[in-house]
């Protein structure tokens, strides 16, 4: 019997007139996440993704990758019947066969998008049910509280028929929703917060800023595991490796040492913008949350925020640390960022950081620095790796 991978959306549907172009975005993406060599078809129509794979033993590899696909909000596998209510029932009771088999109640509901089918949708599941209920000596109907529901839909050109869905990751589909540059440290933080701003349709690329030989290859290889991570959510990641090393420097030489974090963050806002325009990316996002470290209090980031001239994205800052590690767990983040390789951030960290900067005062201790010219060189070394 054929298979195929319905998939659903909920959003989209909500775009009126502009529906169209977040559909086909959705399509794109499905398509870029399918497993390599993937021989068959993608199409849509009335709200649902259609994917036959030529191979049906490739669906349950199918479904896990388009899991991870922004926009889908649920997928099934499906079994293919004809548009005939006694070549429906057979085929509902062959194809689900192994799963009723197993349980003891069940009900049925069903969908009819095609208006011309001769019998309504209670009418369809009644049919069905009751010969299911007939075929499986086990079964007993129990609509409040199954413990599996058989679904019918009766589409344009066929019905189908399945049990269960797998839930997706719902949000908007990446590149819907503009571009931005993620700020990618080694920590909890930043790939949660790359994550979330990606469910809301936008592309990202990242930059993360390193500082041999203070931070080792194995803090930069970390780095790239949570990109490669996050890019398995994004259809690709451009990683911009920043040599950091000479700012860090030259900020601990010649700046008092409460403000070297606040003035190492405004650099790095700087050096970010640079890679966000020369890329198209319109905002650029952190993991900060407000009062977790000492460059992350409301004074702080108003500090940080007054060298940079686009949005500045923050999705966790009003998450505590508990709701940031459920997310990082989730998403498979968690275990890499916190291997014990420190990142540019935690370095050359002060004793006793200004948590209160005032913006007059850091700025009369940048004018110490060759701020152009160590933002310039920066930009001008960076590595850009694709995940």
């Amino acid at each position: 019997m054929k298979q195929l991978i319905l998939i659903k959306y909920g959003e989209i549907i909500l775009k009126g007139l502009n529906r169209p172009f977040f559909e086909e975005a959705l399509v794109k993406n499905i398509k870029a996440a399918l497993p390599e060599g993937f021989s068959g078809t993608v199409r849509r129509s009335q709200a649902t993704v259609y994917v036959e794979p030529d191979d049906p033993d490739i669906i349950d590899e199918t479904i896990y990758r388009l899991t991870k696909v922004f926009g889908i909000t649920s997928l099934t596998r499906a079994y293919v019947l004809p548009k005939d209510i006694e070549e429906m029932k057979k085929g509902a009771a062959e194809a689900l066969a192994p799963i009723l088999q197993s349980i003891r109640s069940f009900k049925v509901e069903a969908k009819r998008a095609d208006k011309k089918f001769p019998l309504t949708s209670p009418q369809i599941a009644r049919e069905i049910g009751g010969h299911l209920h007939d075929s499986f000596s086990n079964l007993t109907v129990d609509v409040l509280s199954p413990e599996e529901t058989v679904m019918v839909e009766v589409r344009e050109q066929n019905a189908y028929v399945y049990c269960g869905r797998v839930k997706g990751a719902g949000g908007m589909p990446v590149g819907s929703n503009s571009k931005a540059t993620l700020l990618l440290s080694g920590g909890i933080d930043s790939p949660v917060a790359g994550y979330m701003t990606a469910k809301r349709g936008v592309k990202l690329n990242a930059v993360h800023f390193f500082s041999y030989p203070y931070t080792g290859e194995r803090a930069r290889d970390k780095v790239l595991t949570l990109a490669k991570i996050l890019a398995e959510y994004t259809p690709r990641l451009d990683v911009h490796i920043v040599p950091f090393t000479e700012a860090q420097l030259a900020i601990k030489q010649h700046c008092p040492e409460e403000q070297l974090t606040i003035i190492m963050r405004r650099l790095m806002m700087r050096m970010a913008e640079r890679v966000a325009r020369k890329t198209g990316a319109k905002a650029l996002v952190t993991g900060e949350s407000i009062g977790q470290v000492a460059s992350q209090t409301v004074e702080a980031m108003a500090v940080t925020d007054r060298v940079a001239t686009m949005p500045v994205f923050r999705p966790v800052i009003g998450m505590d640390k508990e709701e940031i590690v459920t997310i990082a767990r989730n998403i498979g983040t968690f275990e890499t960022s916190i291997l014990p390789y420190e990142d540019c951030c935690t370095i050359f960290t002060p004793k006793h950081p200004n948590t209160k900067p005032k913006l007059d005062k850091i700025e009369a201790s940048e004018q110490r620095l060759d701020v152009e010219k160590l933002v310039t060189d920066a930009v001008a070394g960076i590595e850009v790796i694709t995940v």
